[in-house]
């Protein structure tokens, strides 16, 4: 993503999931809305899980939105990150938003923070309303 090793070194990026139902977090830096994917709440055996489980991730990453969301997004933030970073930001936070935050943000947060990985970053992760 970054130019020099040193940028991923002393550019913190904080990937947080929420719920819009709980509100959206304040000083966030960049928000992306969930809620057009495939709800995994509406799946009985699905509903008493969290997007930190295999199950909840396997569900919403089977549908070829979610790939193409994917796809997007980590698109826009190899475009992102390195332009906050020239503009002197050392500390970034993205947040992916679902309806109770629970299922569809987490999953994808945590894909997120693993393509970070993969760029030889070190991603904070938060799950701001994983537990309510």
């Amino acid at each position: 993503i970054f130019g020099e090793a040193g940028d991923r070194d002393t550019t913190q990026v904080t990937i947080m999931s929420f719920g819009y139902k709980h509100g959206v977090p304040p000083d966030v830096d960049l928000v992306l809305d969930c809620r057009f994917l495939p709800n995994p709440h509406w799946v009985e055996e699905l509903r008493p899980l969290t997007g930190l489980n295999p199950e909840i991730q396997d569900y919403v990453g089977s549908f070829e939105l979610t790939e193409q969301f994917m796809d997007r997004m980590t698109s826009l933030l190899d475009f992102l990150l390195p332009a906050f970073v020239n503009e002197g930001r050392s500390v970034l936070t993205v947040a992916f938003g679902c309806t109770g935050g629970r299922h569809r943000s987490v999953a994808i947060a945590e894909r997120t923070a693993a393509w970070l990985r993969e760029q030889g970053m070190t991603p904070q992760v938060r799950h701001r309303d994983v537990a309510k």
